[in-house]
């Protein structure tokens, strides 16, 4: 099922019961009706099949309007010169946070990418900025490191 803020909470046989002597983490993971909060950001289509957008801890909010990281990232993936991106919320003075994505390509400016997420994005989705890198930083299972990301833009 979905929460109210589109969060996948899933319970069964198969989920676990909680944490090992960890009862207040126990109480944080899961509902007050035994539903296990994911984390994971969804949304159902018609015909009952689950599409996960990203991750609630992801998500910033740019202007009012929540933006799902993945969702930008998965649109940087189509463009041809792009061969791997990430995409965080940093402060805006304006909309409170806004994408800055962080792309690994070459043959195309940050202008070309920011037209094509235009095309293909709500305005309010689309990265403000882009920057280059020689890759994104990945931990030993393939998940990008968001929180190196953030650190790099603070310094």
């Amino acid at each position: 099922r979905l929460s109210p803020e589109d969060e996948l909470q899933v319970r069964g046989p198969n989920v676990f019961d909680g944490y090992w002597r960890n009862a207040e983490a126990t109480a944080e993971a899961f509902t007050g009706d035994g539903w296990l909060r994911t984390g994971d950001v969804a949304e159902c289509d018609d015909e009952g099949f689950y599409r996960i957008k990203g991750r609630l801890k992801d998500m910033y909010i740019s202007g009012g309007e929540n933006v799902y990281p993945a969702e930008v990232e998965a649109v940087l993936h189509e463009h041809p010169s792009v061969a791997d991106a990430a995409v965080v919320g940093v402060p805006h003075e304006r909309w409170g946070e806004a994408g800055l994505a962080f792309v690994v390509g070459d043959g195309v400016t940050d202008e070309e990418l920011i037209a094509f997420c235009t095309e293909r994005l709500a305005r309010f989705k689309v990265p403000r900025s882009i920057r280059f890198v020689s890759e994104i930083p990945r931990n030993s299972l393939g998940k990008i490191q968001k929180q190196l990301l953030t650190a790099e833009v603070a310094r």
